[in-house]
């Protein structure tokens, strides 16, 4: 995450320690830890060799892999600026506001954590939300983001109108960073942001809505799983076309209706209506 004297991203020193159990990171430099497995990934905005080879011989990890690259290879060569949906504008927390009675805004840290809206999935998502709190007439009041990363979807639901929102991360990073971005949108009384692995438990997911914007195993683990299907709507989006076969034969059988299928390049979305959830059409 940013914090003084830093304002944006520009460089990123990132180094992967075989192991997961060090002591708190106290650098100035410093943007977070990223926890994958069994490894650590420490981003830094500046060179931390030193740092990094006392904290080895202190807790006697060794170093996997380092790297030094500019933030735009991190996001892919995207440069991440302000973006307009519908009604609601994406800003970085290093751009100024814009202010616009046409837009509501959602200003965010996009640190090093997925989900900045600038993924095919994430606009999907955004944009499958506009449609379904301004447009489809349904009543949602309380939303689950499964995934949730930078937590833009998350303020994005309370934004348009979930009265309840839980949002769920596997990765400490992505929930500090979450937590940081609600607290930015004033969004704390709305969105609850919590650490749970998606591979051990499920949730209750008695909700209005569930986001899950996941990669593909998971999501057949999640849609196989009956503990899964409590909700009343369902935002399937991470897949291409080709891993639709295996998706589509992890669903309970005669218990959903597609409500709406979404695609930008060659990501695909579900919107699905659990009907034994939503008996009736007041139901949702």
């Amino acid at each position: 995450m940013l914090n003084p004297p830093y304002t944006k991203y520009s460089r990123l020193f990132v180094y992967y320690l075989d192991t997961k159990d060090l002591p708190p990171v106290v650098d100035p430099d410093f943007i977070g830890t990223w926890i994958e497995d069994d490894t650590a990934i420490l981003f830094f905005h500046k060179e931390k060799e030193t740092y990094i080879q006392k904290l080895c011989e202190q807790t006697g990890a060794g170093i996997v892999y380092q790297a030094d690259l500019d933030y735009l290879d991190w996001e892919a060569g995207v440069a991440i600026t302000s973006f307009t949906s519908k009604t609601l504008q994406v800003r970085p927390v290093w751009e100024q506001q814009n202010k616009s009675r046409e837009f509501q805004e959602i200003v965010l840290d996009p640190s090093v954590i997925f989900g900045s809206g600038f993924h095919a999935t994430t606009r999907l998502c955004l944009e499958t939300l506009e449609l379904l709190f301004l447009e489809s007439g349904m009543n949602i009041r309380s939303v689950l983001d499964l995934g949730t990363g930078t937590g833009l979807l998350a303020v994005a639901a309370a934004k348009l109108g979930a009265q309840k929102v839980r949002a769920i991360d596997n990765n400490p990073l992505a929930i500090d960073v979450a937590r940081r971005n609600v607290a930015y949108n004033n969004c704390e009384s709305l969105v609850d942001v919590r650490q749970g692995d998606l591979l051990a438990e499920i949730p209750d997911t008695g909700y209005d809505l569930v986001i899950a914007n996941l990669y593909k195993g998971l999501l057949v683990k999640l849609l196989e799983n009956p503990a899964f299907w409590k909700a009343k709507l369902y935002m399937i989006s991470g897949f291409i076309p080709g891993m639709e076969p295996d998706l589509l034969a992890a669903l309970p059988q005669n218990q959903l209706q597609v409500l709406h299928r979404g695609n930008s390049e060659q990501w695909r979305l579900w919107l699905l209506l659990n009907k034994k959830v939503a008996k009736k059409p007041e139901d949702v």
